[in-house]
Formats: structure tokens, C-alpha cells, sequence
């Protein structure tokens, strides 16, 4: 699906005064987060990435499109009236739609992968609606909760651009600051209902809750941080994962032949190639500068001595590009933008500090030692079925902590505490969807027969 266009609207924000009008919904959005913080917005970038902060800017972005000013006056409608020849009918019904949208939170379930998945709101209320989001690195995992605007667009319903994926931990912080943002105690429902014009008005809420959460995480994880790592050009370590989507018509062959092309790409394979340092250019020796001197610099080499960049890997309709600092991933953009050209469409990119890459690793890890027997998939996936099928029902009958320390079967009796093991079925099918492909026993564990037993599968929706 073809992506709308904002930049005309965005560059917009320079005319009259409306930047300083978007200046207070961004204070709204961040400000009191950043300040308890002590950080300031291009601090944020370095924290937690350029990519999430400009998801936060863009929340802030949205939120504003929908705000009239004191005057009456809205930026979309203004714009549209003065610029809207220039956007065409489906950029400019887009941006209507954006203008009357409102941001909310949403339980995702039904997932087709890089198609569609169904999604509930949880403070509305309603049937569960289709959504279309053909960006596969986007597409969350069963019962993943996203905070994020629904938009119509072609008859179908997309996802706008603001889009944050609520751990546990802060979806009970936003349910405790809706309760007090709407002066109510907190029942048994886990959401207070919330009307769309509130939602409208509490929208700063879900970016500073989810922001005051993640930064306190950071600095828990920061408490015991590990010392800074650096490349061999003195770059701090900050992996990125970029995916190339490949152009319509074009196949991994064409793809394979312009890599082939470049001096500074060593084949592996037909689908694999080293970036490596350019032989001709002087090698200078690394000198550790500024906060390297207190890092470790790491290098990888080829067994010829050549520095490794990065690695090209073409997997399907993909090219997926790896390289280990903001630095040397400009660079390879730059290159790859000149020698692939239109053969490629726009890149995906997924950052990840050295910290999360080796908790990623060792949550695949799992089951498995290093010095284990390797089995095919349908057997291990049997085997781990078998012992989770045993584990969970003997839990069926254990008191459960979530549930109050009543057991899962007692919990199913009465209608609070069904809500309650509704909850609590979706976090534990959460989590094992969560395993990733290094755990694939557990992420395709099929929890349908505990809803059946426990008397709830009508709720598993």
C-alpha cells in the first residue's frame, strides 16, 4: 500500500504563526517527561533513537492537525484551501481524515502478517475493526496492545504514522492516569470507557505515559549499563537492520548483478556480500577520541585483514542490510541509493543498541544450549508442546497472583473474575508469541484449549 503524503503539510508549519503554535502541543506531548528527565529533545534522539522520537514528534504532529485555534481556524483546512491543488483528492482526504481522527488504545488479535489484523478498541469499546497495514515490520503480535489512530483511507482503515507499542507495565500506568484524568475510582473494568471528544482532549496523555515508562526503563537498564562500545572508527555501537523491499518486476538475479558490480562488496554467495573498507583508501589507525577512550573499540575482519562495514543479504522479495553505527549506515545508504537506484523501494530500518541485541539473542537462546542435539522443528515443536500443555494444567488448579491468588478455574465462576483471566490468557499467549523464530515451539503453542476448558473462548476475539 502506497504511503500518504505529509511533507507539504509538514514544511506548512513555517507559515504565519503556525510553529509556535505546534510548539505547544509538542511541550504538551513531551515536556514534562523531558524535564523530570532533564533532557531535551535531541538528547531524546540520542536515548532512544531518531526513528522513536520522530514516532513521538509525529503523535504531536497529528494531535495538532485536529486542534482548532482560539480563532477557529485549523492548519488542515487552511492548508487545503490555499495548497490542496497542489496534494491531488487522496492525499487531501487523507489529511481530513488525520484531522478528525483520535488517538487510542487498541488490543490487536487476527494477525495475517504483512496484510492485515484486527483491532479493538479498549476504551471505547465496540466490535474489533479490519485493519490493513501491509508493512510487515510494523505488524504486532497476538494481544499486543498499540496506542495509535485509525484512519480511513480507500475504503479500507490504516494505521496512521504515530504508532506506540504499549508494554504491560505502561498500559496500567495509562489506565491509573485515566481514572485520575477523569476523576473516577478505579473499578473492576481494567479501562475506564472513554467518549471520542475525551480522547481528543487526553491525547497528550498516551505519548508522555508511554515516554515517562520507556525512560524509566532506560534508566533501570543504565544502573547497570556495560561499558560503551565503539567500532573501529570510533563510532558508539548502535546496530541498524535495514530492509530493502524490491521494485516491482525486479528479481534477486538483477539485484545480485549490480552488487556484484561494486568494488567494495566481497561475495559470499550469491545472496550474500561483505561491505568491506575500501582497499585503495589509506588505512589510519584508530585513536580512541572522547568517550571512546572510556569504551572498548571492537573491529571485525575479514581473515585478509579487510575491515567489515557491514553485510547484504538478498532474502525473498528483500534485500536486508546490517551495519553497527549511525555512521558507516549513512554511508551505506548513500551507496547502495546510487547503485540500486529505482531496483529498490523504500527502506525499513530497525535500530537496536548492543544491550538489547544480546537480550534479543539470549530470549531465542531459550531452550537451547550451545551444545545441544539439534531436532527438526515439528519435533521440537512437539516436545515443548507436550511440556507446556503439562505445566499449564497444572496451573489451571494453582492460585494465580494476577487473578487475585485464586486458581484459573476459579477465577472462570464469577463475571469479575472472568475479566480478570481474560486478562491473563491474552498476556500468557502474549508473551509466547513473543519468543521470536529462535523459539518456535513456543510461539506457535496454541492456547485455544485453556479459553475452551476454562468456559471464556467466546471472549477470544
Amino acid at each position: 500500500m502506497a504511503s500518504h503524503e505529509l511533507s507539504g503539510l509538514i514544511r506548512y508549519l513555517g507559515q504565519d504563526d503556525w510553529g509556535a503554535c505546534f510548539d505547544e502541543v509538542l511541550e504538551q506531548h513531551l515536556g514534562p517527561a523531558l524535564d523530570a528527565a532533564e533532557v531535551s529533545f535531541d538528547d531524546l534522539k540520542e536515548i532512544i533513537g531518531p526513528d522513536v522520537a520522530m514516532t513521538l514528534w509525529g503523535c504531536a504532529f497529528e494531535d495538532f492537525l485536529g486542534q482548532d485555534r482560539d480563532d477557529g481556524r485549523n492548519i488542515v483546512d487552511i492548508y487545503l484551501k490555499r495548497r490542496g491543488w497542489k496534494e491531488g483528492p487522496r492525499n487531501s482526504a487523507y489529511m481530513r481524515a488525520l484531522r478528525a481522527s483520535v488517538m487510542s488504545l487498541y488490543e490487536v488479535s487476527d494477525i495475517r502478517p504483512g496484510q492485515s489484523f484486527m483491532a479493538r478498541d479498549l476504551l471505547r469499546g465496540g466490535e474489533p475493526v479490519l485493519v490493513h497495514e501491509g508493512t510487515a515490520t510494523r505488524t504486532p503480535r497476538q494481544w499486543d496492545r498499540i496506542a495509535a489512530r485509525l484512519v480511513p483511507s480507500d475504503g479500507k482503515t490504516i494505521l496512521a504514522g504515530g504508532l506506540l507499542a504499549c508494554s504491560r507495565e505502561a498500559c496500567e500506568d495509562l489506565a491509573a492516569n485515566l481514572y485520575r484524568a477523569l476523576r473516577k475510582r478505579r473499578g473492576k473494568a481494567e479501562f475506564p470507557k472513554v467518549d471520542t471528544e475525551t480522547l481528543r482532549e487526553l491525547a497528550p496523555m498516551f505519548t508522555l505515559t508511554w515516554l515517562f515508562r520507556t525512560l524509566e526503563t532506560l534508566a533501570r537498564q543504565m544502573e547497570g549499563a556495560p561499558q560503551l562500545l565503539f567500532n573501529s572508527d570510533g563510532d558508539e555501537l548502535l546496530f541498524h537492520e535495514i530492509r530493502y523491499p524490491l521494485a516491482k518486476g525486479v528479481t534477486q538475479k538483477t539485484v545480485a548483478a549490480a552488487l556484484d558490480a561494486v568494488p567494495d562488496l566481497r561475495p559470499e554467495s550469491r545472496t550474500f556480500w561483505n561491505w568491506l573498507e575500501n582497499h585503495e583508501a589509506p588505512k589510519k589507525a584508530f585513536r580512541p577520541q572522547g568517550r571512546a577512550k572510556a569504551g572498548l573499540s571492537l573491529t571485525s575482519e575479514m581473515d585478509d585483514g579487510a575491515t567489515v562495514l557491514g553485510t547484504l543479504e538478498l532474502r525473498g522479495r528483500q534485500l536486508l542490510v546490517g551495519i553497527n553505527s549511525r555512521e558507516r549506515t549513512a554511508r551505506g545508504q548513500a551507496m547502495l541509493a546510487e547503485v540500486l537506484g529505482s531496483l529498490v523501494g523504500t527502506p525499513l530500518t530497525q535500530i537496536m543498541t548492543p544491550g538489547q541485541t544480546m537480550a534479543e539473542q539470549e530470549s531465542r537462546s531459550g531452550l537451547r544450549d550451545e551444545g545441544s542435539l539439534s531436532i527438526p522443528p515439528e519435533e521440537e515443536a512437539r516436545l515443548i508442546g507436550e511440556v507446556m500443555d503439562r505445566h499449564y494444567r497444572q496451573v489451571l488448579d494453582e492460585a494465580v497472583p494476577a487473578l487475585g491468588d485464586l486458581t484459573p478455574r476459579q477465577a472462570a465462576r464469577t463475571a469479575a473474575g472472568r475479566q480478570k483471566l481474560i486478562v491473563w490468557l491474552k498476556h500468557l499467549e502474549n508473551n509466547a508469541a513473543r519468543s521470536g523464530d529462535a523459539q518456535r515451539g513456543i510461539a506457535a503453542y496454541d492456547f485455544t484449549w485453556m479459553w475452551v476448558e476454562l468456559g471464556v473462548a467466546q471472549f477470544r476475539k
